[in-house]
């Protein structure tokens, strides 16, 4: 799953929830983002790479959610 492809889902996720979302992007070398959902935030790799199983896993635990919820 790439970055965009997570972002979306979140965004739709938060909507369905009634949760504030926020998508803050970080210019500069690599790219990195914050993601803020409700009172809880993560930070994402560039919204065009591959993110990783293990970061994949992390990203919801951050948010309060569980990995089923992505899916």
């Amino acid at each position: 799953m790439t970055g965009n492809e997570l972002l979306r889902k979140l965004r739709r996720l938060a909507r369905r929830r009634g949760l504030t979302f926020l998508y803050e992007g970080r210019p500069g070398k690599g790219g990195h983002g914050r993601i803020y959902m409700g009172d809880r935030f993560t930070t994402v790799p560039a919204l065009t790479h591959e993110i990783s199983p293990g970061l994949l896993s992390k990203i919801p635990r951050d948010l309060g959610l569980t990995r089923r919820d992505l899916s």
